[in-house]
């Protein structure tokens, strides 16, 4: 798998959970098992966070492809400038993420 920089990095320390969950386990002992089920809040807010920046790449994505659909038939009824709707739309999810970012 590829990093990228601009990449959403995750909220959670993953390898702790990890070892939280191996500890409680393996030993069963109720400290161990309670700090388990702790991480379930952390878990459940991670995934949370990670629905709403699907959400929010489904609608650029489908914005983008709308545009990308306007262009060609703008260019096939011989408009001017059909390169317009997709510079259009660029700009706008451009200003959106640098004023509100995913949501």
């Amino acid at each position: 798998m590829t990093t990228h920089p601009e990449s959403p990095r995750p909220v959670l320390d993953e390898e702790t959970i990890w070892t939280h969950l191996h500890t409680a386990l393996n030993s069963r002992t109720p400290l161990d098992v309670w700090t388990a089920v702790a991480d379930v809040p952390v878990l459940l807010a991670e995934v949370e966070r990670l629905r709403r920046l699907l959400a929010w790449t489904r609608i650029e994505h489908a914005n983008l492809f709308a545009a990308a659909r306007a262009t060609l038939a703008a260019h096939r009824d011989g408009e001017d400038d059909a390169l317009y709707y997709v510079r259009d739309e660029v700009t706008a999810q451009r200003d959106t993420l640098i004023t509100a970012g995913p949501q």
